[in-house]
This record gives C-alpha cells, sequence and structure tokens, in this order.
C-alpha cells in the first residue's frame, strides 16, 4: 500500500512500511473518518489493531481539544492544528496529535505522541526506542527518563551504603572489640541519657573479676582474652534484654540495671552472675578459675538526683568493700554508711 502525500511540488508516493518507520504512532483513516491502519507503536498499545481496525477514529479516540470536533469533518477542520486526545477507556493517558487531510480518496493522516505522559506511556506498555520516531523527543525524554532513574538508583544505593557505614562506624566506636559488649564510650552515653531523664531510676553494677592477673602472668595474655570473652559470654546471657553490660576496662564491668530493681532482685542476679563467673573455665592446656566481687548502688539510693560522678564514686566504694571482705561478693552502698 502506498500513501499519496500532497506537496507543492506534486505528490509523494511513501510505502506503508516507511510511514511506519516515520510516523510509529499514527492512525490512517480513509474519508469516512474510519480506521483502516495503524502504526507499530499505536498496534502495541492496542494488544490487538483488529480491536480498531473499521471503527470510526472518534470511537476509538475522546478529543479533547480544540473543542468542536465531535464529526470527522470537524476534526478535518483542526488540521494542522496541536490536538489533545486521549484513548476511549484510558483516559489517564493524555496525548498529542496532529491531524493531516491526504488526497480526497486517501482520508487523513493522525499523527500521535505521548508529550508529559512519555514516562507512564512507557511504563505501561513496555515501551522502547524502537517503538519511537528517531526524530521524536520523546526519545530524548525517554534517555533522561532513564538517566533519572538510574541516578536516582545510584543516589538511593550510595545513601543506603553511607547510613550503613555510618551505623557500623557508630557502632564499632561503641563496642568493645574484645568481648562484643559496649564500651565505655557506649556506658557514658548511656548514663548520660539516664541522668538526664529524670524519671528513669537504675541500678549501677561495677563488676571487677578477682584472681585475674593470675591467669595472664600464668597462661599469658590470649589465656586472659580467652577468660574476659566468657565474662562478656556469661553477662550476655544473664542479663535481661533492657539491661545494659559495658566493659570498660581491662577487667572491669559496668552493667545498668533498667529500670531500677530492688535489693533483692539485684542479690539474685549478682550472685547469679559470681556462681557463673567462679565455674571453670577451660583453655589450652587445662582449666582456669577465677571469681568476681561486684558494687551496687542505685538512683533510688539518694534523695535528690545524684550526679554520674557521685554514683561512680559511691559504686566504687562499694566494689572496695566487696573485695576487702573476702571477694566473690557483692556489696551495696548505703549512704547512710558513707
Amino acid at each position: 500500500m502506498n500513501i499519496q502525500v500532497p506537496a507543492s511540488l506534486g505528490a509523494i508516493s511513501l510505502p506503508q512500511d516507511v510511514v511506519d518507520a516515520l510516523l510509529p504512532m499514527h492512525v490512517r483513516c480513509d474519508p469516512t473518518g474510519t480506521i483502516v491502519h495503524v502504526g507499530p507503536t499505536c498496534a502495541k498499545m492496542v494488544g490487538d489493531e483488529a480491536k480498531i481496525l473499521g471503527r470510526n477514529v472518534l470511537d476509538v479516540f475522546n478529543f479533547k481539544r480544540p473543542t468542536g470536533a465531535d464529526t470527522f469533518e470537524g476534526l478535518m477542520l483542526a488540521a494542522n492544528q496541536r490536538l489533545t486526545l486521549s484513548w476511549v477507556g484510558a483516559e489517564h493517558l493524555t496525548l498529542r496529535g496532529v491531524i493531516q487531510p491526504l488526497s480526497e480518496r486517501e482520508g487523513a493522516i493522525l499523527d500521535l505522541s505521548f508529550g508529559l505522559s512519555f514516562a507512564r506511556a512507557v511504563a505501561e506498555f513496555s515501551m522502547n526506542l524502537s517503538d519511537f520516531a528517531v526524530t521524536d523527543q520523546t526519545v530524548e525524554l525517554l534517555y533522561l527518563h532513564e538517566a533519572k532513574a538510574s541516578t536516582m538508583r545510584l543516589s538511593e544505593h550510595l545513601t543506603n551504603r553511607l547510613q550503613d557505614a555510618h551505623a557500623t562506624a557508630q557502632a564499632q566506636a561503641h563496642t568493645d572489640v574484645l568481648t562484643g559488649l559496649s564500651n565505655r564510650r557506649a556506658m557514658d552515653d548511656e548514663l548520660q541519657f539516664l541522668m538526664a531523664s529524670r524519671n528513669k531510676d537504675f541500678t549501677l553494677l561495677h563488676l571487677d573479676l578477682d584472681l585475674f592477673k593470675q591467669v595472664n602472668d600464668t597462661h599469658g595474655h590470649a589465656a586472659g582474652d580467652y577468660v574476659l570473652k566468657e565474662v562478656g559470654r556469661i553477662l550476655d546471657s544473664e542479663l535481661r534484654r533492657n539491661d545494659f553490660p559495658a566493659r570498660v576496662g581491662g577487667d572491669e564491668f559496668l552493667i545498668v540495671l533498667r529500670p531500677a530493681q530492688t535489693d533483692a532482685v539485684v542479690s539474685r542476679i549478682a550472685k547469679r552472675i559470681i556462681q557463673r563467673i567462679e565455674e571453670p573455665i577451660g583453655i589450652e592446656g587445662g582449666t582456669v578459675q577465677i571469681s568476681a566481687s561486684i558494687g551496687v548502688t542505685s538512683t533510688t539510693n539518694y534523695p535528690k538526683r545524684p550526679s554520674i560522678k557521685q554514683m561512680m564514686e559511691d559504686v566504687d566504694k562499694a566494689l572496695y568493700s566487696a573485695k576487702h571482705n573476702g571477694r566473690g561478693q557483692h556489696v551495696f552502698f548505703r549512704p547512710e554508711e558513707a
């Protein structure tokens, strides 16, 4: 099939495949407005071009602008004007178009484009570059759309990596590498947070290992490190999810019980921890046995909110008493005894 296109210097005859390549989104109508051919991109949108072939173009498209194009003759009067239209039943997808009369016997060609709806159309109909004329601005928009989507994906990926790296760095900065418990920095942050929350009472335990120096002196620092790891595992398993243990020195640990507990509950926790720590620990070449002393104080011990410095001094006094009294035990700080 050839199409006769009027020109000032005479008619130009174009094979249909050439027209399809130049205008992949065109619809060809006969002189009555009946659709006799659709370009390949329009066929792809319809899914089955047989659905619209033989139908009047006004039954297939809803012409919004210019107004008054409610007959094919009225539509032809809008030749060379910018048309705004949509597929009937797909009004969400606004199209741009222009209609150009052919000879009286050939009817007209309606050429379409997506305009600003290109992104939605591309996604909805799974289109690619081959569905558009090479000179169609939609191709440039499609490049920009793909570049924007790629940039957004890359930006999101980089943002997530930065956030993960930041979170990892934060976790590492607050973690004791040897035991996996929190470190002194994390404990300091926790105590400051709890002190700033006036309604958050808590119990503070200061644990110091007994006989640990002998492990290092007799079996070496590798054995000492292994023992510290075991103590970390014991604390992690014996404490509740809300509690906060931290290694704050060589063989020193601070524990925050959140919320504050009664003396009876704290005694049970302290005794259980000491009992677990006193169990023989297997190392290369034999076993070692250590113990622990624990000092205890609580925000509830004071008539008014104490400072972190005061609580640390008081829990240290309680720990000193526990060691002075024979080790392997816990002692509560009593303000009235200070």
